[in-house]
């Protein structure tokens, strides 16, 4: 199992880009994703929304906050625009 703290490089990881989407679509696009990495059994990705005005953002940690497989996620440390996600496989 991955620690979120512990990761430096986060290109190594599958990615989505939500620059562009509303705070709907960015919510469907979250959930999508996360159904496609627990199907290809990627337990870490991340999910690149940008900074702005923080309403993807906020709209991304409050869908993964819901989902009951979402383990842990955090804001990137070196990039806020970026949340890295840890996802249970089981």
């Amino acid at each position: 199992m991955e620690n979120l703290n512990n990761i430096i490089f986060i290109d190594r990881y599958p990615k989505i880009d939500l620059h562009g989407y509303d705070r709907e679509s960015a919510r469907v696009a979250t959930l999508q994703f996360i159904k496609e990495n627990k199907k290809l059994k990627n337990e870490v990705f991340v999910i690149v929304h940008g900074i702005g005005m923080g309403i993807v953002k906020n709209a991304v940690h409050e869908t993964l906050r819901r989902n009951k497989i979402v383990k842990e996620f955090k804001t990137y440390y070196y990039n806020d625009g970026c949340t890295v996600v840890l996802i249970d496989l089981n």
